[in-house]
């Protein structure tokens, strides 16, 4: 495997920043271990395994950057990647963001290495898949599932005396399942660093009892409804609301977190007081890398408290443009991504059903797309398992519906929410919402 040690990849960075003529030079090194297994039809299609080793390079004159990279750490190569790199710079405009190299720096321990998900092999996954198609294929039913499972580490180093090394794990498993007549569908997905939190029977019964019990669908009419959205259906939408925890997005009107006329809303209360929003890169549920993309140190963040915006990231450059210290993005997955941690309730999704006069709970949702950026609001699908809530009880499942919502207005019609569930590398409570916009039927299963 791909895989360096803390002392070889510092050996290797120190080597290649000896190699510089450049003002300033940055080297970074990804290497690890990724595979997965795909099956379709109650029948393995696809799996596979790669194991890949980059270094990449960025030198620096003035303000003119120029970047390179090689799969090939001999010496010959690694000097030919420097002088590369070193070319384009000198031939590259002006950046005028650009910032001067951080020196060193100190950055948290991190519990993102799993040594029992470093251990998973080919027999592992055919095992995981064959045990998820077992249980449906008794079950008169057909599954489609995918996991894909990741090793390896990061370093980078530049020369003003910056170093960071981190080793990761991750192991993300979906299935859907399908009624043979096409009927009924179900959906589940778990993601972790650890496998041994993982298991696929579990996984794939409650996708089957979602297809099993949606193979009925009755249509209703869509309007405003109390719904509760389990911690994936959650996740979908707020996802989609921290992307707009930047500064720079809101300080120049693109976010929700712009203020008409010119500044932001930090310090508002935009939520219900119930919710809170943190970050922190040591959470054992969650964990994340120690740095940023600027190699920032990722610290212990509150977001939102109360319902009170508290904290935007700051890059480098826009702190300094504002006059104000950065801050560290959150995001392991692009800007939004996992590591934030939404502040939950006590409430289970049962005592939720019991409460609910009229309602709908809904599994998940898809083909998400905006309508609105600043004002987040979006439209989308409901999808593999939808159902109507009287009196207490679920009573059938219905047809699927197109919702238009903002998870800023969802956040402030909170009924109720339950224990935070680990969606898409953050923390989602499942919640029950008043007043949610479905506005017309659709015919996918």
């Amino acid at each position: 495997m791909a895989f360096l040690t803390k002392e070889e990849a510092k050996k290797i960075i120190d080597k290649v920043l000896s190699y510089s003529k450049a003002d300033e030079m940055e080297v970074s090194i990804f290497g690890g271990r990724t595979g997965n297994i795909r099956y379709a039809r109650n029948t393995v299609n696809t799996s596979g395994e790669t194991n890949e080793i980059r270094l990449s390079v960025s030198s620096v004159y003035g303000k003119k950057v120029g970047s390179s990279s090689t799969n090939e750490l001999d010496d010959a190569s690694l000097k030919k990647v420097v002088a590369r790199a070193e070319e384009i710079a000198m031939l590259a405009p002006e950046n005028p963001e650009y910032m001067p190299m951080l020196g060193p720096q100190t950055y948290p321990d991190a519990m993102t290495f799993s040594p029992a998900t470093d251990k998973i092999n080919p027999d592992f996954r055919a095992q995981l898949a064959s045990d998820s198609i077992e249980i449906t294929s008794t079950g008169d039913l057909t599954a489609a599932g995918y996991l894909e499972d990741f090793s390896g580490f990061v370093a980078s180093g530049n020369s003003k005396g910056q170093f960071g090394y981190n080793t990761s794990t991750s192991v993300d498993f979906s299935v859907t399942v399908r009624t043979n007549d096409g009927k009924g569908s179900g959906y589940a997905i778990r993601d972790f660093n650890d496998v041994n939190l993982l298991s696929a029977k579990d996984v794939t019964s409650i996708a089957m009892q979602k297809a099993q019990a949606s193979a009925t669908a009755q249509a209703i009419e869509p309007g405003k409804y109390t719904v509760i959205l389990e911690p994936t259906a959650a996740g979908d939408l707020l996802s989609l609301l921290t992307r707009g925890f930047d500064a720079r997005s809101a300080d120049e009107g693109r976010s929700f977190m712009s203020k008409k006329g010119g500044g932001t809303r930090l310090g508002e209360k935009l939520f219900d007081e119930r919710v809170t929003i943190t970050s922190d890169p040591t959470n054992s549920e969650i964990p994340l890398s120690p740095w940023d993309s600027d190699g920032l140190p990722r610290v212990k963040t509150t977001w939102v408290e109360n319902g009170v915006v508290k904290n935007l990231a700051y890059s480098r450059y826009w702190a300094e443009k504002q006059g104000v210290a950065p801050l560290a993005s959150v995001g392991g997955r692009g800007f939004g991504g996992g590591g934030y941690i939404f502040s939950g309730g006590d409430e289970s999704i049962a005592d939720m059903i019991k409460s609910t006069e009229r309602g709908v709970l809904v599994t998940r949702f898809w083909y998400i797309r905006a309508v609105d950026p600043q004002t987040l609001l979006f439209t989308g699908l409901t999808r593999d398992g939808t159902f109507y809530i009287e009196n207490g009880q679920i009573k059938f499942p219905v047809k699927n519906f197109r919702f238009n919502e903002s998870p800023i207005i969802m956040l402030n019609n909170i009924e109720s929410m339950g224990k935070p569930q680990r969606v898409g590398g953050s923390l989602i409570p499942p919640m029950k919402i008043r007043d949610f916009t479905f506005t017309s039927l659709s015919d996918a299963v």
